[in-house]
């Protein structure tokens, strides 16, 4: 799916970064999104297409200081749930901003014509919301899991693949189903 690549740096930093290894998780993350942001910006893209990848570029330099600072916070083992708690509030600030972080992506997919729609602009702010409330679950659910019970691992990977696919499902089918509609 397209731009869903700028989700990379967070998804290498979710498989590297179990709570011994969330240095290495850090720099592998900020190291991916700094060339992806690098790749990107060289390719011609407008900052509006890579608000995820920016956002990643500046989360895991703040995180690659502290983990280097302070290998031993007692944030390290809230790492996967500290990712949710930033990419809920990149996309609750787009929305607030009333510029969703998915209007970039998505006027790279679609005719000038529609940009400036009513429909297009909902439905950007409804994907976005999708991914905001998906992230606000995770970061909720993986606090509470991580602080009760940190080695369920299997119940994290559940938590951190459902609050990513659900979303991303969801953003596969959505403006699909909008055309339509709107084609009735």
């Amino acid at each position: 799916m397209p731009g869903l690549i700028g989700f990379l740096p967070w998804i290498v930093y979710a498989v590297i970064a179990t709570s011994d290894e969330w240095r290495s998780g850090a720099i592998t993350g900020l190291v991916i999104a700094l060339v992806l942001v690098v790749r990107d910006r060289w390719a011609g893209k407008a900052w509006d297409e890579m608000v995820i990848e920016s956002s990643a570029a500046v989360f895991f330099a703040c995180l690659t200081v502290l983990s280097l600072v302070d290998p031993h916070s007692p944030l390290t083992p809230y790492g996967p749930a500290l990712v949710n708690v930033w990419l809920a509030g990149t996309a609750w600030g787009s929305l607030a901003l009333r510029k969703p972080f998915t209007l970039g992506i998505a006027r790279t997919m679609t005719s000038q014509e529609v940009w400036e729609t009513p429909q297009f602009y909902r439905a950007n702010a409804i994907i976005t919301t999708v991914w905001a409330a998906a992230f606000t679950v995770a970061a909720v659910s993986l606090t509470l899991v991580l602080n009760a019970a940190p080695h369920a691992t299997t119940l994290v990977i559940a938590i951190k693949v459902l609050t990513f696919a659900v979303p991303a499902v969801f953003t596969a089918w959505y403006p699909k189903h909008v055309r339509r509609a709107l084609a009735k």
